[in-house]
């Protein structure tokens, strides 16, 4: 029986009950990646001795009438994460030969739970992209057209999950860096709550790994189902120790409904600032018509929502603001003379971007302050919907653009050309005001191309976007393994 496909819950059900062992859970994720990675290049750093000796210690602590949450569970860890005795480089030649000596924390949550390390997965230049290629790594192609790319920047993982390498994986998402990757490949993520799940450790080289409260990111749980979704959050969850003492324990409010025909849901499915492709579109129409088939109580339309166009524009500000204020001064100098050039009337994201990158910390202050009102927007929605379902991106996976000034490069959308960092504002959507957004598979293009979308739910209430993923995932089906 091959097992590759198996959910982490029927992997767990089938190790308890003896019907198979970690260590051949392991080698058959070994045998896989060794046969079938040289095509699509989503394990970059393998450390497949230390998984056997992993795998055995399992078993071993199983036949001793243990049982954790993921005892024996072979699992894959995006490349960002600090691993000791690993390489740590984000895809940047100079730091080719970083090797922190200590565990991400979350790479210790998954450990103590007893889960199996594969190794590492690709991931694009410092985490900057929406596809997962860097110099020392090479390029991760998208296991359903090769010629496309994954996603990113937790593409490796997507691309892992979908080829059978290992039942989960941890990633991170600052612009869609888990969600994009998932909708791309056809399998699920959930990006957590701003603050809910520690991130220490999940640093770029060579930066000390110490707690940071970040602005815009979180990393969470990727995985071909949606309640190993939750599973594997039960694990990640809670603050980081050395901030809150021992326990990382977090009680999380249930979802607040069990039953399709119980939620009310808003479906979105245009944006003011950027045009949705048709396979897209299609996919949210078909989880919307499920949603109404389970009885559930969808509106299209809502004067509670807060205004898109703003916080597209609001979200890219805050993106970029916080990325270019570690650039070197010479650098920042050209921006701001660039940014002094643009035309007072000129209000495109571009433009947006580029005055942002050399904002004072006056005019973040003023866009924080903006940014609390449209939480505030949120909560009031909340009150009368329990979830929002919208696209991730406008398109499908799109061919590998390896142009080197991603300025320069477009996304096109029903042959309509955008800049291609426009096509970040729906991703951008729940991460600006902090919010948990699951990304589930919906449908298929016409060229047979994944079509995720996601669920957008209330700060600090991620179990109820997971628990519609979950019910989604009856109506709709879910994982398909690529031909």
């Amino acid at each position: 029986m091959e097992w590759s496909f198996r959910t982490a819950e029927e992997l767990t059900a089938a190790l308890r009950a003896g019907e198979v062992t970690s260590v051949e859970l392991t080698d058959e994720a070994i045998t896989r990646i060794e046969r079938d990675d040289k095509a699509i290049n989503a394990i970059c750093v393998p450390d497949f001795d230390r998984a056997r000796a992993a795998a055995r210690g399992a078993d071993q602590a199983r036949s001793r009438g243990e049982d954790r949450p993921l005892l024996g569970i072979p699992v894959t860890v995006k490349e960002s994460y600090n691993i000791a005795g690993l390489p740590t480089t984000w895809g940047m030649p100079q730091h080719r030969d970083h090797v922190p000596d200590e565990d991400a924390v979350q790479v210790s949550r998954l450990r103590a739970a007893g889960a199996v390390v594969l190794g590492k997965t690709n991931v694009p230049l410092g985490l900057q992209d929406i596809q997962s290629f860097n110099e020392i790594h090479g390029t991760t192609n998208n296991p359903w057209d090769h010629g496309r790319t994954p996603g990113g920047s937790s593409g490796g993982s997507a691309a892992a999950l979908a080829c059978g390498f290992g039942a989960l994986s941890i990633g991170s998402d600052l612009a869609g860096s888990l969600r994009t990757p998932a909708h791309f490949c056809g399998v699920y993520a959930h990006k957590p709550t701003l603050g809910l799940v520690a991130n220490r450790g999940m640093v770029a080289p060579s930066a000390p790994a110490l707690p940071v409260d970040l602005d815009l990111a979180v990393v969470g749980p990727m995985a071909r189902s949606a309640r190993d979704l939750t599973l594997l959050l039960d694990v990640m969850a809670g603050p980081d120790p050395l901030t809150f003492g021992v326990a990382h324990h977090l009680r999380l409010p249930p979802a607040r409904h069990e039953r399709l025909r119980d939620f009310r849901v808003l479906v979105l499915d245009e944006h003011p600032l950027i045009a949705t492709g048709s396979a897209v579109r299609a996919g949210v129409n078909r989880v919307a018509d499920a949603l109404v088939d389970g009885g559930a109580h969808i509106e299209r339309h809502s004067p509670l929502l807060p205004d898109l166009a703003e916080a597209g524009t609001l979200y890219s500000q805050l993106l970029v603001s916080g990325s270019v204020a570690r650039f070197p001064v010479e650098s920042y100098d050209r921006l701001r003379t660039r940014a002094a050039g643009l035309s007072a009337d000129d209000r495109s994201l571009d433009a947006a971007r580029l005055r942002a990158m050399v904002f004072s910390h006056r005019d973040w202050l003023q866009a924080n302050n903006r940014r609390e009102l449209h939480r505030h927007g949120w909560r009031q929605l909340f009150a009368e919907f329990d979830a929002v379902v919208c696209p991730i991106t406008p398109t499908p996976a799109f061919p590998h653009d390896h142009t080197p000034n991603p300025m320069e490069r477009r996304i096109d959308i029903e042959g309509a050309e955008y800049p291609y960092f426009d096509q970040l504002v729906w991703a951008g959507l729940p991460t600006m005001p902090g919010l948990p957004a699951t990304a589930v598979p919906a449908s298929r293009s016409p060229e047979g191309l994944p079509v995720g979308v996601q669920l957008i739910g209330p700060m600090f209430e991620d179990r109820t976007p997971l628990r519609l993923a979950e019910l989604l995932e009856r109506e709709i089906g879910g994982f398909r393994a690529p031909e």
